[in-house]
């Protein structure tokens, strides 16, 4: 017999019932037996036969009106909620892997026993239901008030006056949050500060670039009174100057010096600005934050757009205009888009389905000037001498890691501007960490080489071990890069670290974009990306992290059962 524990207001189940539907005279379930009792605030289902499911295998049941992913795993039934927290995915399309499951869609990883979130993008855990195995029936129960929950926020506690310690979190993205919140998960009940530049507490930044048009309210992370139900303080429009490290003082933009205790740095970057005349006329425009999102989404209404930068922010802000702006046109100094990062048959697929939508490129190519008349952008003048019309520019070159701030402070940074730190997410200060896209680390799955890596799920991960770290509860950020793109609804997923790959593999066609790629280093697999090919990545992701070498032959073998291992 195999128990889950229930949310913590749920009553023990007395009865087991075959349809979850009630008596309204008795408040017993249909199928219950005479003499043992009902409980009025426990829904219960019959959902299999206990023979219906191997281990390794998850089948999606309904208790009540509520979808729920009933999981075996070494021998014992578990049950939690169907969604994933991120974006709803549908956890039963992605891959089961001993005792969690990993989202296909954006590679979030649950605890199918527990419903813990344990790697990311989303913030949230999953309900978790209580299993009963009885003469060869399974049976769950749900507690009445939860049997719409499709998500559950780990306990906390909130900061307690007297307590005289502060951790200081510089920057408002997802690192910073995920420390916030692991810091009242662990009882950490001292004084926490987040300071952001950004006009809004931390958001969903990935939906900038993917539709413009949102309302700043949809993509909040959290609403503003989680900040003040568990004692975060969240200051806006403010930046960090300067670090002074002996003293263990920040010093504001707006003059002020807050001490700290702890010191988070989770900066982030910034979007590279163009480096041309005319790159300061108006109509160029850098997206770094929500207001600059809507800026070009109305700018563009009916307007020449010109895209400078074919990697994943230019293409999906093409991808966003192109059935609203007059024509957009995309500049990139490749073949292809993506090709660095994913390959020349990728970045082609790419630039086709783009190209489908109107969408006109012009690769192999730089921008020489950015012409204007009375101060607004007209047009853009390639190094081929070719000059495209334009009312809008969007410029999407590549990022820069925000660390200015710590010049002349003794924290250490690569030649790259990114803060150097081990793998507790420490800097070669005591007391000052740094995590998200600022940081230079060792990833594991290329045995510790030094990275820099731009991913959401990974800025996640590391606020997350800076957190427990910062209260000594030893953990290496061991997290495996996951991230994906979004062109005319279409996404791209990818996992691992490529860089340096000598060859792609591919399973199915490019052409009829729907394929897996493996990407290969040394005779091994050290990537992969898909299109219409899940939950593949997500699986390959769960290997990786469970400290499988994947091989050149395991990925050119006709059989691909040993991603089912």
């Amino acid at each position: 017999m195999t128990h889950v524990t229930l949310p913590r207001n749920s009553l023990k189940l007395i009865v087991s019932s075959l349809t979850g539907v009630r008596s309204k005279k008795t408040g017993m379930s249909h199928g219950q037996e005479p003499g043992e009792g009902a409980d009025q605030d426990v829904v219960t289902g019959l959902v299999c036969q206990e023979a219906d499911l191997k281990d390794g295998q998850m089948k999606e049941v309904k208790v009540g009106d509520q979808e729920v992913l009933l999981v075996r795993t070494q021998g014992q039934y578990s049950a939690v909620g169907s969604r994933c927290s991120h974006y709803n995915a549908p956890l039963i399309k992605g891959a089961l892997v001993g005792d969690r499951v990993r989202c296909p869609f954006h590679g979030a990883c649950f605890n199918v026993r527990t419903g813990d979130i344990e790697e990311y993008p989303g913030l949230d855990s999953l309900p978790s239901y209580k299993v009963k195995v009885e003469l060869g029936k399974v049976y769950v129960s749900i507690n009445k008030n939860s049997l719409k929950l499709t998500k559950r926020v780990k306990e906390m506690c909130s900061m307690v006056p007297g307590i005289k310690h502060t951790i200081l979190l510089i920057g408002g993205g997802p690192a910073s949050l995920v420390c916030a919140e692991t810091l009242r998960q662990n009882c950490y009940q001292g004084r926490i500060i987040m300071v952001t530049k950004d006009n809004m507490p931390p958001f969903d930044k990935p939906k900038l670039s993917k539709a413009m048009n949102v309302d700043s309210s949809s993509i909040l992370l959290r609403p503003s009174d989680f900040y003040q139900q568990y004692g975060i303080e969240v200051w806006t429009q403010k930046e960090a100057v300067s670090v002074d490290t002996a003293d263990k003082a920040v010093k504001l933009s707006d003059g002020t010096l807050q001490h700290y205790d702890q010191l988070l740095i989770s900066t982030g970057c910034r979007a590279r600005p163009l480096d041309c005349p005319g790159g300061d006329l108006k109509g160029v425009t850098l997206l770094q934050r929500y207001e600059d999102a809507k800026e070009i989404h109305n700018a563009c209404q009916g307007q020449k757009a010109v895209i400078i930068g074919a990697s994943f922010i230019g293409m999906e802000v093409a991808s966003y205009l192109s059935d609203k702006a007059a024509s957009v046109a995309v500049v990139g100094p490749s073949r292809y888009p993506f090709e660095k990062f994913l390959g020349p048959e990728i970045g082609k697929m790419s630039m086709q389905m783009l190209e489908e939508q109107n969408v006109k490129f012009y690769m192999n190519e730089r921008v020489t000037e950015i012409q204007g008349e009375n101060g607004k952008v007209k047009g853009v003048l390639l190094k081929s001498g070719r000059v495209l019309e334009a009312d809008v520019v969007i410029v999407g070159i590549g990022v820069i890691p925000n660390s200015d701030f710590l010049l002349g402070s003794e924290l250490e940074v690569n030649s790259g501007k990114a803060v150097i730190v081990d793998k507790l997410m420490r800097t070669n200060i005591p007391d000052i960490f740094s995590a998200g896209d600022v940081t230079s680390f060792p990833l594991s799955i290329r045995g510790d080489q030094r990275v820099n890596v731009g991913h959401w799920q990974m800025s996640q991960a590391q606020g997350r071990v800076a957190a427990l770290n910062m209260l000594q509860k030893q953990t290496k950020c061991e997290s495996v890069p996951f991230f994906w793109t979004v062109l005319l609804g279409k996404s791209i997923r990818y996992t691992g670290y490529g860089e340096g790959y000598t060859e792609i593999i591919f399973k199915g066609k490019v052409e009829e974009r729907k394929f897996l790629a493996f990407y290969i280093k040394d005779d091994e697999v050290v990537a992969a990306a898909s299109l219409m090919f899940d939950p593949a990545v997500a699986r390959l992701a769960e290997l990786m992290a469970t400290g499988h070498v994947l091989t050149k032959a395991q990925a050119q073998a006709d059989d691909l059962s040993w991603l089912q291992m």
